[in-house]
């Protein structure tokens, strides 16, 4: 079992809990094997959970949250009515090797580039000669 909250850790633990709502329910069933799996599921995806406990009495749901604790390694932080809160720090697993450097691919040579200009659009001089307007302006083709 992990060492206990300190009063500041625990404070700070119900402030973060406050928002959570509920993960796991234990039913009339009680802690069974599927129940605990459950939790151990929460604990290592979220590390901070809420458990609500159905049907049961004060002393019997203190207990729950004493087995609960035990089994899974967590630490109690607030028993409120039906609702457990349990913590337990997550284990982050070591990071994998970086995999090995790749070779550099090498690109192959650029085609030359084409022309964007319009085709039959060469220099003034290839063009035929602007058209007279009525007024006697010339405009461009």
């Amino acid at each position: 079992m992990p060492e206990p909250l300190t009063p500041a850790q625990r404070q700070a633990l119900k402030a973060r809990a406050h928002r959570l709502a509920p993960v796991v329910m234990v039913g009339a069933g009680g802690l069974t094997p599927a129940v605990l799996a459950e939790i151990e599921r929460a604990l290592a995806a979220h590390e901070l959970i809420k458990i609500r406990v159905a049907g049961e009495d004060r002393d019997a749901r203190e207990a729950l949250l004493a087995e609960i604790c035990e089994r899974s390694g967590g630490a109690p932080v607030q028993h409120i009515g039906k609702v457990l809160v349990v913590y337990r720090e997550r284990v982050e697993p070591p990071p994998p090797p970086a995999p090995p450097p790749r070779p550099a691919k090498r690109k192959p040579p650029a085609a030359p580039r084409r022309s964007r200009t319009r085709p039959g659009a060469g220099p003034p001089a290839a063009r035929r000669p602007a058209k007279p307007t009525r007024r006697g302006r010339t405009r461009p083709r």
